[in-house]
């Protein structure tokens, strides 16, 4: 174990990043324990690496939760999990005027990516079908990137989604391997894995993150990093656990502000090119910190999120100019086709 305190030189991290190096296991930890009175000096290194390759765009992201509840998975961290007692709303998956409705409100908001999410452990073939024909509309009316977060998908279902034009399928690791039975037992690690392979090999653009804070150590969270590097993900969501009452992480606790920066820099520094993007939990663990996370991020999700509240876009807004950063007004610029294979 690294002791406490631990002083790196943050510069030459940041060099390797740059270099296309792998960062040591040891150098890893030593971010995640680092004293907080390095986290300014680690944050502005790390800024060199989110400059070099995103300037100071910041992407902005919107979620409909196009199904809530009514899920046979028992996440532990999920307030629409079959153990969850939370109240939540419930309802089928939303009609197709629901959906290009929320599109419209992802282009009022600024958000270049548009994400419709529904719970359930894997779309059923109606469902596919249902997003399948509002991701087409939208794809011919609006000029929005589109992700898709639906659960488990076969290599059909990847390709069916691909070809109708969805940009990017969400399916996130969550937390380590050898952490994950400690938070799911209907599903395993190795099937979400599988689903971004599928999701690769369709064309799609992979997006795969994780939930800090569900009691893993920084060791698990290191190995989680490489993981993801590994693993080739695009875009990478941070989510910072927000513990739900009714939920069995409900008395987990927050994660420190300056704990949830330096995890930020840590997935700066090991996916140095990928989109890292500042998800679920933000409000709740950064709180006034909320703007140093855009020195190692690039990218947030602006109002509500699945069942828990977003702060007002245009706070967020505020915070992009007040930092002198710029919202990124072409989510779409340089993508590659969305049926083209990967090798």
């Amino acid at each position: 174990m690294y002791p406490s305190t631990v002083t790196t030189n943050w510069e030459q991290l940041a060099d390797l990043a740059l270099g296309g190096h792998q960062l040591t296991h040891q150098q890893a930890l030593s971010i995640l324990q680092s004293d907080d009175d390095q986290l300014l000096p680690l944050l502005q290194a790390v800024f060199r690496v989110r400059r070099h390759y995103y300037g100071k765009r910041v992407k902005l992201n919107m979620i409909i939760n196009a199904k809530s509840g009514l899920c046979p998975e028992d996440c532990g961290y999920c307030s629409q999990s079959i153990v969850s007692t939370a109240p939540v709303q419930k309802y089928s998956l939303l009609d197709k005027e629901t959906l290009l409705a929320g599109a419209r409100e992802a282009m009022n908001r600024q958000a270049g990516t548009y994400c419709i999410v529904a719970s359930g452990r894997r779309p059923s073939g109606r469902e596919l079908e249902q997003v399948i024909e509002a991701v087409q509309e939208i794809r011919a009316t609006m000029p929005l990137k589109i992700c898709a977060c639906l659960g488990l998908l076969n290599d059909e279902q990847a390709r069916q989604l691909a070809t109708a034009g969805v940009h990017r399928y969400n399916h996130n690791l969550n937390t380590s391997r050898d952490h994950y039975d400690n938070i799911t037992t209907t599903h395993s690690y190795e099937q979400r894995e599988q689903t971004v392979e599928h999701v690769k090999q369709s064309g799609m653009s992979p997006c795969s993150g994780f939930i800090a804070g569900m009691g893993e150590t920084d060791e698990q969270l290191v190995e989680l990093a490489f993981a993801l590097r590994e693993l080739d993900a695009d875009s990478i969501p941070v989510n910072f656990l927000n513990p739900i009452a009714g939920t069995p992480l409900a008395g987990q606790g927050h994660t420190p502000a300056m704990r949830g920066l330096r995890i930020l820099a840590l997935l700066r520094l090991i996916c140095p090119t990928k989109e890292i993007r500042v998800a679920g939990g933000r409000e709740l663990n950064l709180r006034t910190l909320q703007p140093l996370a855009l020195y190692a991020a690039n990218s947030i999700f602006v109002g509500d999120y699945l069942t828990t509240p977003g702060q007002e876009a245009t706070l967020d807004y505020q915070m992009i100019e007040d930092l002198g950063f710029e919202i990124e007004q072409n989510a779409l610029a340089g993508d590659v086709p969305p049926v083209t294979p990967r090798p």
